[in-house]
């Protein structure tokens, strides 16, 4: 299905993803908050293609991130960081290792849901996907006008990822949050035997790691 946009008064396609995708990576490097409000829309993703081996980019704490959730990723790969993303130092040396393991596996799918993309896109691109999709702001670069969407600056973080989705032809699965417990969690909590009871105390989270947040 192809549908006609106009925006910042350029008229191109926007293609609907093909059903054969079997391999996709999803770049977003960041930390457990903006994660989590990614997984719906992941969820989503996970629905319209359940047989994709589907791998992370991200932060090297991530890799427990994908073992939580190992319904929605197969891989992970630690991102090295990126001229210009706070989040990580670049590695000069292991950006060339990252970018040569991304490009080996040859990609059906990568999508950039990192950010607006002012930064990013151009690195993703150089991931060589068959396919580069994600967001873009006007003005700024894109690797392609056909599968990447004006960044919703006004939505919800979770909200903009499903746009995301039915951008890209994938129907929405809803925006629950969620945050599977293993059973080392169990194991962990009991071991500090605390006394608290349930449905009688409440967890506050108290600080960001922006300071401009605090």
């Amino acid at each position: 299905m192809l549908r006609g946009l106009k925006i910042s008064g350029t008229n191109y396609i926007v293609m609907k993803l093909p059903a054969d995708i079997k391999s996709i990576i999803v770049f977003r490097a960041l930390q457990m908050g903006d994660m989590l409000c990614v997984i719906p829309a992941i969820h989503t993703l996970r629905y319209a293609y359940p047989y994709a081996h589907t791998t992370l980019a991200g932060l090297p704490w991530a890799k427990s991130f994908t073992a939580r959730f190992y319904k929605y990723f197969d891989d992970f790969i630690w991102f090295p960081g990126y001229p210009g993303l706070p989040e990580q130092e670049l590695n000069p040396l292991e950006f060339t290792t990252f970018l040569e393991i991304i490009q080996h596996k040859n990609f059906d799918l990568a999508l950039q849901m990192h950010g607006n993309g002012y930064i990013v896109n151009s690195m993703t691109e150089l991931f060589r996907a068959h396919i580069t999709a994600g967001f873009f702001k006007p003005g700024d670069y894109a690797p392609n006008l056909n599968y990447f969407m004006e960044y919703p600056d006004d939505s919800h973080e979770i909200e903009r990822h499903l746009e995301l989705m039915s951008f890209l032809g994938i129907e929405n699965q809803g925006n629950e949050l969620e945050f599977p417990v293993v059973e080392q969690n169990y194991a962990e909590y009991n071991s500090l035997e605390l006394p608290v009871e349930d449905k009688k105390y409440v967890c506050i989270h108290t600080s960001s790691r922006g300071l401009w947040r605090q």
